[in-house]
């Protein structure tokens, strides 16, 4: 693959992320508003087969997300970034790899969804996919301190979508010397803050699993949605950060525009 196509694979990959995120903002936001139960990112992939033209939309969306998941997969291997090999510079090429991963698994789902109708009922396609991993690592050897190691580790990840949002330092991986306008500077922001938030709350689930030896307690965006629904003041809080889930896809679609891209290819 040349160079040039490996980017435009990478920034339709943004494109992609940004669609699913803006999806369940969307979702979320009327369940907010109607007492729903909220969808993950799995759920509103497969909410669109049923849609005209849904199912090629999916397949855009299959292609979309691997392209992301190669980019993030070449960032942790060839390190185009130059974030380097010290112990900040490993931990986010751990973090680039876990995104890769994390997308590969979704292009996989998506392109299952195109192919065929999912079965409906049941938890949300995201909180099965996180209960099932949970349930075989504790049949395995340390497996409850993996899990737990899990749990710690998106903690970390919160508190880093957290400083991008209070610094927004995400700015300095777009394209061209002037600032950046003060509302994309503002969508960004929100869809950080909200991220992290997510982010606390899915890494509290698996500290719990561990700590309960549950897999029942493990759970993924969807899980992570209601349970903000169930809190005092449920819907306004589940409103705002589906709010802020929405403008992370506003975001993502800016990046698949203007973010500076380096890719290795061979």
């Amino acid at each position: 693959m040349t160079e040039q196509g490996a980017n435009w694979l990478a920034r339709l990959g943004f494109a992609a992320r940004g669609l699913v995120y803006i999806l369940v903002g969307w979702f979320a936001i009327d369940a907010a508003r109607t007492g729903a139960s909220p969808n993950d990112n799995q759920a509103v992939m497969a909410s669109l087969i049923d849609e005209p033209f849904g199912r090629v939309l999916l397949g855009a969306i299959t292609l979309g997300l691997a392209g992301y998941a190669f980019w993030r997969l070449t960032q942790a291997a060839f390190d185009p970034e130059r974030v380097g090999t010290d112990a900040k510079g490993a931990f986010k090429r751990l973090g680039y790899a876990i995104s890769g991963i994390a997308h590969v698994v979704l292009a996989w789902t998506a392109a299952k969804l195109a192919l065929r109708r999912p079965v409906e009922g049941g938890a949300a396609p995201g909180d099965e996919s996180a209960q099932d991993w949970t349930r075989w690592l504790l049949e395995q050897p340390a497996g409850t301190l993996l899990i737990g190691l899990v749990g710690v580790a998106l903690f970390v990840v919160a508190g880093t979508q957290a400083m991008k949002a209070y610094k927004s330092s995400f700015l300095k991986d777009l394209e061209g010397a002037t600032p950046a306008p003060r509302h994309v500077r503002t969508i960004g922001r929100l869809g950080y803050a909200a991220r992290a938030v997510v982010f606390v709350i899915i890494g509290w689930f698996f500290i719990m699993a561990a700590w309960t030896s549950e897999a029942a307690r493990a759970g993924g965006m969807g899980q992570a949605l209601s349970e903000l629904q169930d809190q005092a003041y449920g819907p306004i809080l589940l409103g705002i950060v589906a709010a802020g889930l929405f403008c992370f896809g506003l975001y993502s679609l800016v990046e698949a525009r203007y973010r500076h891209i380096r890719v290795v290819t061979s």
